[in-house]
């Protein structure tokens, strides 16, 4: 399942991440990384861009990004 397809307070466990260049390594670098465990936190206004809570910290990811982020949800 994709990211961008979890709902709010769901949490899945990234399987792979099909973004190339400058934006998987931003993600990784945030450790946004194949293995981790990602919660949605909440979407803005207009379903874009969506809050997730990763390791600890709260990121912001695009929702083109994040259909091309795979996940395992979590149950």
């Amino acid at each position: 399942m994709r990211l961008s397809e979890l709902r709010k307070g769901e949490t899945g466990i990234i399987t792979e991440i099909m973004l190339a260049g400058t934006a998987k390594n931003r993600l990784i670098a945030m450790g946004a990384d194949e293995g981790e465990e990602i919660t949605v936190l909440r979407r803005a206004p207009l379903g874009d861009p969506t809050e997730f809570y990763i390791r600890g910290c709260r990121l912001c990811i695009r929702k083109r990004d994040a259909e091309n982020i795979f996940t395992e949800r979590r149950i």
